[in-house]
């Protein structure tokens, strides 16, 4: 399964964002135990973009390619996260929470 996912980033460290990926990977590995998990790397090191332009290239280059979506922490208080979320709703991407 390609899993995408959304998380909360402003104000995190880099360690805080990777350290939260690593631990929901881990809880939807554990629930999925009978299927191969590959995220899509949406963490974007090197893009030199406004919100906007990492949201679209979240959407393009993640969302538009999974078959899962993984919201993770607190994701409804982020403008990002709930457009993600709300994107994967209309277009029959099956939503998980961690």
């Amino acid at each position: 399964m390609r899993v995408f996912i959304s998380q909360p980033m402003r104000g995190k460290t880099q360690e805080e964002i990777l350290s939260a990926r690593t631990k929901a990977i881990g809880e939807l590995e554990k629930s999925s135990p009978n299927e191969a998990v590959e995220v899509i790397d949406t963490y974007f090191k090197n893009f030199n973009g406004n919100r906007l332009e990492f949201l679209g290239k979240s959407i393009m280059d993640g969302l538009a390619k999974a078959d899962v979506a993984l919201f993770i922490g607190d994701w409804e208080h982020y403008d990002g996260c709930a457009c993600e979320h709300f994107i994967a709703a209309k277009y029959g991407v099956k939503i998980v929470y961690s």
